[in-house]
């Protein structure tokens, strides 16, 4: 199975189940930030960094903090 085919089958067995907490991978399948993007947003010493737990190695995304941290960053478009 290919990569992208095996992250479309995750992503639609996710849409059935949505988990509290979301692994790297899964942030990435659901909303769209690579995980190399997710690093440097971990890294980045400014209020706009993404909120994240780390326990032990493993990092997970509350998916209520993401949701929140992408309104409070939106851009309004002008018109």
């Amino acid at each position: 199975m290919s990569r992208d085919l095996e992250k479309r089958v995750h992503c639609l067995s996710m849409c059935t189940m949505k988990k509290d907490w979301l692994t790297p991978n899964d942030l990435e399948v659901e909303y769209g930030f690579s995980k190399s993007t997710q690093a440097k947003m971990r890294m980045t010493k400014s209020k706009s960094n993404m909120p994240f737990s780390k326990i032990g190695r493993y990092i997970r995304y509350k998916r209520e903090d993401i949701n929140q941290w992408l309104e409070e960053h939106k851009i309004q478009g002008v018109m």
